[in-house]
Parts: C-alpha cells; sequence; structure tokens
C-alpha cells in the first residue's frame, strides 16, 4: 500500500537539487529553528515505501547513508519503483500490509508512515483499505516506533483542508470537509490519522510530527492513476484529447518531488510536531496546467471539457511559513524544469512499453503497452 507509484528509479539531474546526497538529511533550503529536539536519522521504517512519494523518499534516505527498511504490500505501490536498491546492502524490503501488525528487528531512528492509497481513483477502488490503513496502519507504525524510541512522522495531506473557504491554506484552519462525500474515505482517513498522531504525542510522549503535503508531481507516477499531471502528459504525447474537468479554472499548486521529500526529511530531523504545510505556493489553473503540458510536449492535442467529480475543491495553495521558519525549508524546483523532467521519464517509459509491445508480439501486446493506453477521465491532481 502506498502513496502513488510507476517503475523508474530517477529523475533529471538539473531538477535533483532537491534530493541531494548530503548527510545532513534534511537539509535543502537554509536552516531551521525547530520546534523540538534535532535528530540523526541512521535507519529508518518507511511505509508505502515503494510507492511513488515513498520510493523517493527511499532514496534521499539511502543517499544521505541511513539504511531503510520500506515496508509496502504493493496495493497502489511497484517493487519496480525499489528495484534499483534491491542489492543494496542499506535497503530492506519488507512485504506486508501495515493494517496488520509488524514489527522490525535492530534499532530504529525515524519511521515515515507514508502507506495509503493517495490518487481519486485509488481510494475510490480501495475505499475500506484507505480508511483501515488511516487508522489501524497508523496506529501499527506507531506502536512500532514507540518501541523503537523512534521519531514518527505521519505523511498527512492538503486534503485534510477540503474545499477550503480560507485561502491560502493555514496549519491553523480546520478545513471544510464532507465527512461522507465521494473523497471522505481519504479525507476522513488522514484527518483521524493526524488525531491519533497527536493524541500519541500529548497524552503517551511520543516524539511525533505530522506534514501536510500539497499535490506533489514527478517520475514515477502511474499514467492512469487518475491525476491531472500524469493524465495530460499521457494524452499529449499520445496526441489524444486532454480531459479537463469543469470550466478548468479550480486552481491547484505543484510541488517537485525532489522538493517533497526534502521537506519530509527536514521535518523528521527537526522534530517539529506540526502539522507543517509541504507544498509550493505557485498556484495555476488546471486549464493552464494543461496548457503548460501541451506546450512542453509539444503536442497538438486539443482540450476537452469533462464532467467534474463531486467534492473537487476549487482552490489549494499552501501557506509554508511555517516551513520556511522552522525547516528552513522552500521548494526550488521551477514548475517547467519539474514538467519538463517528468514528461522525459514519462516519454522514456511510453517508448520503452512499445519497443516492448513490438518484441512481444500481438498477443502480449495489450499488456506490455498498458501505459500507452487511453488515461481514464481526470478526477484531481
Amino acid at each position: 500500500m502506498s502513496g502513488g507509484n510507476d517503475t523508474g528509479s530517477g529523475t533529471s539531474s538539473d531538477v535533483g537539487s532537491g534530493s541531494g546526497t548530503s548527510s545532513d538529511v534534511g537539509s535543502h533550503s537554509g536552516t531551521g529553528t525547530g520546534g523540538g529536539v534535532q535528530r540523526d536519522i541512521r535507519r529508518a521504517v518507511v511505509t508505502g515505501g515503494a510507492g511513488f512519494v515513498g520510493s523517493h523518499l527511499c532514496d534521499r534516505l539511502r543517499d544521505a547513508g541511513a539504511a531503510v527498511v520500506c515496508v509496502d504490500n504493493f496495493l497502489t505501490g511497484s517493487a519496480d519503483n525499489v528495484a534499483h536498491l534491491a542489492e543494496d546492502p542499506g535497503f530492506e524490503l519488507l512485504v506486508h500490509d501495515v493494517t496488520e501488525p509488524f514489527d522490525v528487528a535492530g534499532p530504529v531512528d525515524a519511521v515515515f508512515h507514508l502507506a495509503s492509497p493517495a490518487s481519486p481513483h485509488d481510494y475510490a477502488r480501495h475505499p475500506l483499505a484507505t480508511l483501515k490503513v488511516g487508522a489501524h496502519g497508523t496506529l501499527h507504525a506507531l506502536e512500532l516506533a514507540g518501541r523503537k524510541g523512534a521519531r514518527f512522522l505521519l505523511a498527512s495531506t492538503s486534503e485534510v483542508y477540503g474545499d477550503p473557504q480560507v485561502h491560502p491554506q493555514v496549519e491553523s484552519y480546520w478545513g471544510n470537509v464532507n465527512p461522507i462525500g465521494p473523497r471522505s474515505q481519504y479525507d476522513e482517513a488522514k484527518r483521524f490519522a493526524e488525531a491519533l498522531t497527536a493524541t500519541h504525542r500529548a497524552h503517551l510522549g511520543f516524539d511525533t510530527t505530522i506534514v501536510r503535503l500539497f499535490n506533489t508531481y514527478g517520475p514515477r507516477m502511474r499514467p492512469m492513476d487518475g491525476r491531472a499531471v500524469p493524465t495530460f502528459i499521457t494524452q499529449a504525447l499520445a496526441g489524444r484529447p486532454i480531459t479537463v474537468a469543469g470550466d478548468g479554472l479550480q486552481t491547484r499548486s505543484l510541488c517537485y518531488v525532489d522538493d517533497t521529500v526534502a521537506g519530509i526529511t527536514a521535518a523528521a530531523r527537526v522534530g517539529h510536531p506540526g502539522p507543517i504545510n509541504i507544498g509550493n505556493p505557485a498556484e495555476l489553473t488546471i486549464l493552464d496546467l494543461a496548457d503548460r503540458v501541451r506546450d512542453l510536449c509539444r503536442s497538438a492535442a486539443p482540450t476537452v471539457f469533462v464532467p467534474r467529480p463531486g467534492d473537487d475543491p476549487d482552490l489549494r495553495r499552501p501557506d509554508i511559513g511555517r516551513a520556511t521558519a522552522e525547516l528552513g525549508w522552500a521548494p526550488v524546483v521551477d514548475l517547467d524544469k519539474g514538467l519538463t523532467a517528468t514528461i522525459d521519464w514519462f516519454a522514456a517509459r511510453l517508448a520503452g512499453a512499445a519497443d516492448t509491445a513490438d518484441v512481444a508480439g500481438p498477443a502480449n501486446a495489450t499488456e506490455a503497452a498498458g501505459a500507452a493506453a487511453e488515461p481514464r477521465t481526470l478526477t484531481d491532481l
């Protein structure tokens, strides 16, 4: 179980400044003052570590010299995302569903809890699993951290703000969420996970921090997971119509995965209890994003408008003042550079799928080129 995924292991070298190789896990853009005791991370557990964001986090931790135990059941994650780490003696893969109790031998300095379906298509397909990993999965990860005396980091989401009536979104805002709507299984699972984490800190003395991730994009996203960036890129590269939900005037703020991971590791190192927004405050409309992707892909694909899904937020932009002040963190990857790196990765993957289909022959061509198939209708970023 993970927060989104796809095959591959690298990103464009000119946008890698967010991942780095510093031994000081979490350093990125300045030095934070912090709200907790700074902690060195020598060995970490990453739940959902074979997912999109989780696999990049595993890479960053290994680059910084930390040993990593990746825990994933591949509900939405993929072993391909961490295949490049398979022979690394500092990396261990534990195939396990964290909604069931689990343990890890040896010392652990930090537990990063990222396990959860994260795209609208995934949590619509797996609503009960999404709720269970927000509840039971978070509890089991917290219990592991407690047994090990480790710092616990919960990767929450901007979706806890729902369809916000405060803009930009600050951490003190309680949100505007439909508790029984079509997105509620994800929104409320994360809200409960935050409450569970905060309660363990307040009443049991656990060392915890909460980060709220905003619209992350980059290599290893799945072409057909329903989010805007992979959908638009796959459609533009194939010359198919780019499907924009509603009138496309709803806004999002896109944060490149290297920047997101740098924010996560900074929060784990500093130990501020949170919640802390991790995202890029540069805001754009979905229609502008579609146009930007089309231009960068050098595509003539037309835009078509499709019905907008229920409870789709009108606005999304983080206030990152707390992250900057407490963590010394701010995003550094320009949108065009991040999109270009992501497009290049998708183009290489689609070309590889086409080559595989040619070799496999007609019987296996559909399976081999599955990534090049028509993406599903956009539901969210």
